[in-house]
Order: structure tokens, then sequence, then C-alpha cells
């Protein structure tokens, strides 16, 4: 399932995720002092794309969780939030319900991604 769910889900809405993982990204690049954090929305933009086979495991130190705090203030929420509602709609159906997954493990990630390794 995992390359060809990756392919669905590329075409019917991880797109969608992974260009706003990017676009933050992007924002918070533009100051120097948000470049490593928009170094962790690039790295997280990949699985937003490709999320099959992949795993989140999460940890991390005192500074990732500061870091988790800043972020989900500034930009966490909201991507959280798209995610968990794109899962929502996904999950209506049987055939959705593995996209849906897919969505909640990334509305998770959204909310502290800092110390999160994928594996």
């Amino acid at each position: 399932m995992g390359c060809f769910g990756n392919v669905l889900w590329f075409i019917c809405g991880g797109l969608w995720q992974g260009l706003s993982w990017t676009l933050t990204g992007i924002l918070w690049s533009i100051t120097i002092i948000g470049i490593p954090i928009g170094q962790q929305c690039f790295k997280f933009a990949f699985l937003a794309f490709f999320p099959f086979g992949k795993e989140v495991q999460y940890g991390g130190s005192t500074l990732s969780v500061m870091a988790n705090i800043f972020w989900m203030i500034f930009s966490g929420i909201p991507l959280a939030v798209a995610a968990f509602l794109n899962g929502l709609l996904l999950c209506c159906t049987i055939i959705g319900i593995p996209f849906g997954l897919q969505c909640f493990k990334i509305a998770k990630l959204a909310l502290c991604p800092f110390g999160a390794v994928i594996i």
C-alpha cells in the first residue's frame, strides 16, 4: 500500500498539506532566527507529501519543548486544525479512513515537530 497509497495521497490531498508546510517553512526562513524552524518545516513537508510507510517518533530535550511551545503559538495550531479537519472529512467514508489516519498523524506532528524523528 505504501507506493500506491502515496500516489493517491499526493493527488487527492497531500499536495495541499505539503504545500502548506512548505509555505510555512518559507515564511519562517525569512528571518535568520526562524531558519531552524523553517528547516523543520521543509523536513516535515516531505512527510506531508508522502506519509505512507513512514512513522514519527517523538522525543527530545528541554530545548525541543521550548521550541514546540513557541512553534505552537505561531504556526502549529493552524496547521494542526487544517490536517485534523481534513482527516475528519476523509474518515467519513470507508475508503478514506487510511488517508484520514495519515492526516491525524500529520496533525499530531504539527503540534509538536521539534524532537520528532521520521523513520
